[in-house]
């Protein structure tokens, strides 16, 4: 079982994703050459969650985005934080943030509806996202012209940290509406707001 673990342990290490169970499985059962139990992958990789909630290790095994990954302990994201702020590796511009956000609560949605929101072309900050793998086309809507449909990847969710899109804040978790994405016209609310962090 032990050596098990070590494979597990070595799958989810190498991925630069989250890897799912079925994954697992079907590496492991090519790799070993054996039928390997969805249920035994589970208790394997919760032995590995519970042996990283250790104070030895700076990181631990998350679930997150329908899978496991390893991800640095909570303690050590400023750390972190200012590496990848030097090596800008994964900044968005604010024009990039705003179409991210408009299209993770609107999608599916077309770029001309984007840029309706937004009040502006949003064709070079949409490029960048699709580049960064954090959104992709889902179809094509039923309007005019038949526009392409955009909506979030399984990457976003590993970029903001959450399990799925039901994570996302909602209206009512927002403070002040600060941080607006989107020009209203005098007298109307915002169409999108962006939480504040204290």
């Amino acid at each position: 079982m032990d050596a098990l673990k070590q494979h597990i342990e070595a799958l989810i290490f190498a991925s630069p994703q989250a890897v799912s169970v079925a994954e697992l499985q079907a590496s492991l059962c090519e790799a070993l050459q054996r039928e390997i139990p969805a249920e035994h992958i589970r208790q394997m990789v919760a032995e590995l969650q519970a042996r990283y909630q250790g104070p030895t290790y700076a990181f631990e095994l998350v679930e997150i985005a329908g899978g496991f990954q390893f991800m640095t302990k909570s303690a050590y994201y400023p750390t972190v934080a200012v590496h990848l702020r030097q090596t800008n590796r994964r900044r968005l511009s604010q024009a990039a943030l705003e179409t991210l956000a408009i299209i993770a609560y609107k999608q599916p949605i077309t770029r001309s509806e984007i840029e309706a929101i937004r009040g502006v072309n949003c064709e070079y900050a949409l490029q960048k996202l699709l580049e960064k793998e954090l959104v992709v086309p889902q179809g094509r809507s039923e309007g005019p012209g038949r526009p392409l449909l955009y909506g979030t990847s399984e990457k976003f969710m590993d970029y903001l940290g959450i399990r799925s899109l039901g994570d996302l804040p909602t209206p009512k978790d927002f403070k002040e509406m600060e941080n607006t994405v989107g020009r209203a016209s005098d007298g109307e609310e915002p169409i999108i707001t962006l939480p504040q962090h204290s």
